[in-house]
């Protein structure tokens, strides 16, 4: 398969125009392919030569104005159409498609539950020409009609109304001028649930082995989609832009969702059939967020090419969890942001991999190169700097060039010279600076904080308290860019059985880094604790004073904002990262603290990093006995604290992380045959599989056992838990198997594959996967070669030797970038897991001296 380059692309929009596609899709052909037959109609402003991109399983026939063209020339996904004259065509294009199960294209999947079968599209970046022939880039918008044949019974879902023609017919609505890689088609046996808002037909749909599940949230779903659409029509001028929002929760989707017009998709892991955390909830409010802000930012207008992608998901990412905090009862998102997403674009943006949020067009030449960009810092770090961008506009001044930008460019494309040039029609502040300094450079700043007494000579700043007293505060940074942030300072305060060592807040207020070099005099004593960046509205990692941090250390919980308290743990976890903190003082501050933790999205973050990073790679071997029993402790404390039924969202944490961290199976044992947690919760599918994977880890389950909680659980998660058991037993066997069947079957769906790969490498089971170290690299190559970019980044991703923390590993996994067959997508995972590996070597080197 032949990459579009971002040459190709700009030579062809500058021929052709393209008016319209009516696209006839069968899906009643078979199981493995469907018929697309595709008409385009399009204009050649010049004569020239250009071509048309489409993958079929067999190219049926192709014709230009009615003259038939020879199949044969179709060139991998290419066919030519040389020699163009000026003026209007029609392009025709008959053939068989290939299902997926990669979550590529036209992903068909039949739900073990019932046997019902499932369709739906995700035709991202360049996977459109997977189900029907294209000019397959986003600045050639078109009008798309679409019909479609599906078998009776079946319901489908488009970008716009669909209508049942009857005989399993269905015409959808044609679209206003869209991009081709947000068409949308979904269909089969949906459980379908509708309303109306605001005039316009609202739907939410699942398969119906899931309509309990989603019958149950119907309420909170439509109340969040509403209440976001209400907000997004006070905040934007242009209303919303297309005809209906339908949402689709599909099975084994790659992504999180996808913001096609009209109907977004998710992943329908977001219908809970199991119990959830009330973090989770607020997760999946912030992802319904977050696609309704792409109806304007990426569908209404739309990037010319993929270097700007971080003008849809930055924005997005901003915009959901700023609009969800507006709108709905979820009011401290930001939190979350700040201890699950901020780390992501952090640990990224210190990677040889990192990129500008706007990388130069030159740096992104083609499709596969801009497929990377989609990672921590396109989201967090782009949205983070746009939240500072607000903090520095003020947000009204933003929202009016947004607007601009919105009227300016609706039903077209724009690049970021647009956007910034329609902000800064809006404010008399230097926006162009601001991007030069924020969106073209790379890292991130350090800002360290000094305090102490003022010098005699420098100037008094404000008043003094009655005690003449005053203290200075020096901020330095490390890095380049402006940051306007707000400061706390805290003083200690008198503690209570809750929570000792509180903090109340003396004073907060902001200052510019860089400054003018002169301290900040304040009044008052020196505070116990000066926090940089409270608040976090800035994107930057934090150095406290020493006096500052001996407090953290001491009175973290007691802090009384978990925003706050968020910077803070982010900090402590940067520090682990750079060798700054010893793994066991994280560990012992989190014992500390976490017993006192009111944030569930604190409680679960510091608990994620501190058993998958702290204790799994960062510790070395003789501390893992010790590493391990701190956990565990912890997670006691936590699930003795809940035991009086007031808090089941801690309390699920908590007995989660217990089952992950147990080095015991007595406990785990028990708790599976009782069917219950003693004091609750009751064991719902999602727990009883997460005490078998970790029996079968401890090689205190076995096949017989897996086969009858499957019989139990016959759902597609059940298949995947007993993916994910059989793959995690400690026996040669049942590694070979899982290996032979992530690296040569090729019919493993993405879903079933990233259960075998977490299941596999299991910390404490080096005597049997040691071999598969240096197996992996050449193995994972041919793989990601054979199956394609979503394979190759789940690969990547979970099939990756991530314990394996020795210089032996390294060194093989560098001498594997060296291959010449690496396809870009697992490249790229790898140069980013190869860079964690090498810090985490290092921070174990650091603890031994």
């Amino acid at each position: 398969m032949s990459v579009l380059t971002r040459d190709e692309a700009q030579t062809r929009a500058q021929i052709l125009d393209v008016e319209r596609y009516t696209i006839a899709l069968d899906l009643t052909t078979g199981e493995e392919t469907f018929d697309s037959a595709t008409a385009i109609r399009f204009t050649a402003r010049t004569a020239g030569d250009t071509f048309v991109e489409v993958q079929p399983a067999t190219l049926r026939s192709i014709s230009l104005d009615g003259q038939s063209l020879d199949p044969a020339l179709l060139d991998g996904n290419r066919y030519p159409l040389p020699g163009l004259t000026a003026g209007p065509h029609e392009l025709r294009v008959d053939a068989a498609m290939h299902y997926s199960r990669t979550g590529e294209g036209m992903h068909r999947f039949t739900d073990p539950t019932d046997g019902e079968t499932y369709l739906y599209t995700q035709l991202f970046m360049d996977d459109i020409q997977r189900v029907f022939a294209a000019f397959d880039q986003p600045d050639l918008k078109s009008v798309f009609a679409i019909d479609v044949t599906a078998p009776e019974g079946w319901t489908v879902l488009g970008n716009g109304v669909a209508e049942h023609t009857g005989q399993g017919r269905w015409t959808i609505a044609p679209t206003p001028l869209i991009s081709t890689y947000l068409v949308a088609i979904a269909a089969g046996p949906w459980h379908s649930i509708t309303t109306e808002h605001a005039g316009l037909p609202f739907g939410i749909h699942c398969r119906r082995s899931l309509a309990p599940y989603l019958d149950a949230d119907a309420d909170e779903i439509l109340d969040i989609t509403r209440a976001c659409y209400d907000r997004y029509h006070e905040k934007f001028d242009e209303p919303y832009p297309f005809d209906s929002y339908d949402q689709a929760f599909v099975p084994e989707f790659n992504a999180g969702a996808m913001e096609n017009p009209g109907l977004v998709t998710f992943r329908d892991e977001f219908v809970y059939r199991s119990a959830v955390t009330d973090t989770e909830r607020q997760t999946r409010a912030m992802v319904i967020a977050h696609e309704m802000a792409h109806m304007w930012f990426g569908d209404l207008v739309t990037l010319a090419w993929w270097d700007d992608i971080w003008l849809n998901e930055s924005f997005a990412e901003y915009m959901g969890y700023q609009t969800l905090t507006e709108a709905t009862r979820f009011t401290d998102t930001w939190v979350d942001f700040g201890v699950a997403r901020k780390g992501w674009g952090y640990d990224a943006d210190q990677r040889p991999s990192t990129h500008p949020v706007a990388p130069d067009p030159d740096a992104v030449p083609d499709t596969a190169s801009a497929l990377l960009n989609f990672d921590g810092i396109s989201y967090a770090k782009g949205a983070s700097a746009l939240r500072q961008l607000v903090a520095w506009l003020g947000e009204k001044d933003f929202l009016a060039g947004i607007n601009a930008h919105f009227a300016r460019h609706k039903f077209a494309n724009a690049t970021l010279a647009d956007f910034i040039d329609n902000l800064a029609s809006a404010t008399d502040r230097d926006v162009h600076a601001w991007a030069g300094q924020w969106l073209r450079t790379t890292g991130i700043d350090t800002l360290t904080a000094e305090t102490g007494t003022p010098a005699p000579t420098e100037p008094s700043g404000p008043p003094a308290n009655g005690n003449g007293q005053s203290w200075a505060l020096t901020v330095t940074r490390d890095g380049s860019r402006p940051h306007r942030i707000t400061v706390g300072a805290y003083d200690h305060a008198l503690g209570t059985q809750a929570r000792p060592g509180r903090l109340a807040l003396r004073d907060r207020f902001e200052i510019d880094v860089p400054g003018d070099g002169t301290p900040t005099i304040r009044p008052g004593r020196r505070p116990a604790l000066v926090v940089l960046n409270d608040g976090d509205l800035t994107y930057a990692k934090i150095r406290l004073d020493t006096a500052s941090w001996d407090t953290v250390l001491t009175s973290l919980s007691g802090i009384p904002d978990a925003l706050t308290r968020a910077v803070l743990w982010n900090t402590a976890r940067d520090m682990v990262r750079d060798g700054d903190l010893a793994p066991a003082t994280y560990l012992a501050t989190a014992r500390t603290h976490l017993p006192y933790e009111t944030d569930l999205a604190l409680v679960q973050g510091v608990l994620s990093f501190a058993a998958g990073q702290v204790v799994d790679r960062c510790t070395i071997p003789e501390d893992l006995p010790a590493a391990r029993a701190t956990l565990t402790d912890l997670c006691r404390d936590l699930i003795r604290r809940t035991e009086d039924g007031s808090q089941p969202g801690l309390r699920l944490i908590a007995v989660r992380h217990f089952i992950d961290a147990a080095t015991q199976p007595d406990t785990l044992r028990s708790w599976l045959d009782e069917g219950t947690v003693h004091g609750g919760p009751e064991l719902d599918p999602e727990l009883r599989w997460r005490i078998l994977t970790r029996l079968a880890v401890l090689g205190a389950t076995d096949e017989a056992a897996i086969a009858t909680e499957l019989a139990a659980d016959p759902s597609a998660t059940g298949r995947e838990g007993a993916a994910r058991c059989r793959a995690a037993l400690p026996t040669p066997e049942a590694k070979a198997a899982a290996w032979d069947a992530l690296f040569t079957d090729d019919t493993l769906s993405n879903y079933l594959f990233t259960a075998t790969a977490q299941g596999f490498w299991q910390p404490g089971q080096e005597d049997v996967t040691g071999d598969y170290v240096s197996r992996f690299y050449p193995d994972a190559i041919a793989l990601a070669a054979r199956r394609g970019p979503a394979i190759a980044e789940a690969a990547g991703r979970y099939a990756f030797p991530a314990y394996a923390v020795d210089p032996e590993s390294l060194g093989t996994g560098l001498r594997a970038l060296e291959d010449p067959d690496l396809t870009p997508a697992l490249r790229r995972k790898l140069v980013d897991q190869l860079d964690d590996l090498r810090r985490a070597l290092a921070v174990r080197t650091s603890a031994t001296g």
